[in-house]
């Protein structure tokens, strides 16, 4: 090779290096300030680092907050914010880590509250990045909660580590943290939908207090639903050593106001640190949520109230809501404890459904309309210390045929106010006289009906 060959060969040599140089420069520059917080603390530069994205529901991020508060204390963590506005929940982490959209920078951190009970809240990291170290591995986690105004809205977690390994093992450390600590386990929710979509927000409710005495049905009937949904679950050892399944469906059906709904609440306050989701109406499209928190937590209790007024409804899903409720069933395993407690007023409407994939429902119970004896323990319970004598309870009990337990309680306070508004200060039994007869006139019918009576208004 003669010498001004091998000269141009230098030259371009030494231009490729320069190329290279340029480029390398041009790509730090390229980053953002928090790029170079971030690259400090992994010890490479962020920006070669792969992601891992971690969505999360809606209702489990403060349990996400919890598990990296936890990951963070035992990792010398720190957490910082990010500048930026509105943008920043717009882009992805890798986005923030460049100076393509803007110049992000540490700054502060943006919080939230959130409930974690009834009555409860908490305060957790709306958007931050958390700086710490896993197994001896730095890491980097950018910790956002949901957005409406971003798209996807969903609550997410985005890791960056050198060691794979490590951000896999730290991920997995998270996911156990919130189940072992979530806030969720041993509560009563409500799962409603929210302005992130079809997405669910989940409302703490206050476990209720309603004894055995303030249940009346007709004798036996309690027992055997408690039996049901309680007592196979204080046997579930038995039961599953004796290869048993321990999942149960439940259908209490009837009138109005004949005493599901206190049936379910007594159910609540049997089970005290049993995780329990009650969906009512159209609440109820979000059952695989309720059972991926009952799946979670168990043992636990899953609630459809009125299933009746949905059960055909397709605006969520290709199949009817019921249909949903089924293959959640389907879907739970045999030994999970897991009890589902459907109620209904109708249930013509769901007979056909129920019979076509047996073996869900296991226990069907008549919550029917009160007989005599149990209108008179109904009067007796809701009178309570009420100066209102035996015999006058009784033959409003036995004049009373055909009404609910809606009724009796009406009944009573409609006593109560006649004697208030004639200025006294105790009701007499001429009240309850008198309030009954105003209750059974014709002129009531409706009361009656929308009380829970079976009478038509055709008939009068």
């Amino acid at each position: 090779m003669i010498d001004d060959d091998r000269e141009i060969l230098r030259t371009v040599y030494r231009y490729l290096e320069h190329v290279h140089r340029v480029s390398v420069d041009d790509s730090v520059h390229r980053r953002s300030e928090l790029a170079d917080v971030i690259s400090d603390h992994l010890g490479v530069d962020v920006t070669t680092v792969p992601v891992t994205t971690e969505a999360l529901s809606l209702h489990r991020y403060v349990d996400a907050d919890i598990a990296l508060d936890e990951l963070s204390a035992s990792g010398d963590g720190r957490v910082i914010g990010v500048t930026g506005g509105d943008q920043r929940w717009h882009l992805s982490a890798s986005d923030l880590l460049s100076s393509t959209h803007g110049r992000f920078a540490p700054g502060p951190i943006s919080y939230e509250t959130r409930a974690i009970g009834p009555g409860a809240e908490r305060r957790v990291v709306a958007f931050g990045v958390r700086l710490l170290t896993f197994d001896g591995q730095p890491l980097a986690v950018v910790q956002r909660a949901s957005s409406p105004h971003a798209m996807p809205p969903t609550a997410r977690l985005e890791l960056f580590g050198t060691d794979a390994d490590a951000t896999g093992a730290a991920l997995a450390e998270i996911r156990r943290l919130m189940v072992e600590r979530s806030v969720l386990r041993g509560q009563v929710l409500s799962f409603t939908p929210t302005e992130y979509g079809s997405h669910a927000g989940a409302t703490f409710l206050p476990r209720p207090s309603v004894d055995a005495d303030d249940v009346v049905l007709a004798e036996g009937v309690l027992q055997k639903i408690v039996d049901h949904v309680v007592g196979i679950g204080d046997q579930r050892d038995v039961l599953r050593a004796a290869g048993q399944h321990l999942k149960r469906g439940v259908l209490l059906y009837g009138p109005p106001g004949t005493g599901k709904t206190l049936t379910v609440r007594h159910l609540l306050s049997r089970t005290p640190g049993t995780t329990a989701v009650v969906l009512t109406g159209s609440s109820i499209h979000l059952v695989r949520a309720a059972v991926e928190i009952a799946r979670t937590f168990a043992p636990a209790l899953v609630v459809l109230e009125d299933i009746d007024l949905v059960a055909a409804d397709r605006s969520h899903s290709n199949e009817p809501v019921l249909f949903d409720v089924l293959d959640a069933l389907d879907g739970l395993e045999p030994d999970a404890d897991i009890a589902f407690v459907m109620t209904t007023n109708h249930v013509q409407i769901l007979e056909e459904a129920l019979a076509a994939r047996p073996g869900r429902v296991d226990l069907g119970v008549e919550i029917g309309l009160p007989d005599v004896a149990a209108r008179r323990r109904l009067f007796e319970h809701y009178a309570g210390t009420l100066p209102l004598s035996a015999e006058a309870l009784d033959a409003a009990a036995d004049r009373a045929e055909g009404t609910t337990g809606s009724f009796a309680k009406e009944l009573v306070r409609r006593t109560v106010l006649r004697a208030a508004l004639r200025g006294a200060d105790q009701p007499t039994d001429d009240d309850l006289e008198a309030s009954l007869d105003d209750l059974l006139s014709s002129g009531a019918a409706l009361t009656r009906l929308l009380l829970g009576g079976t009478e038509s208004l055709s008939s009068n």
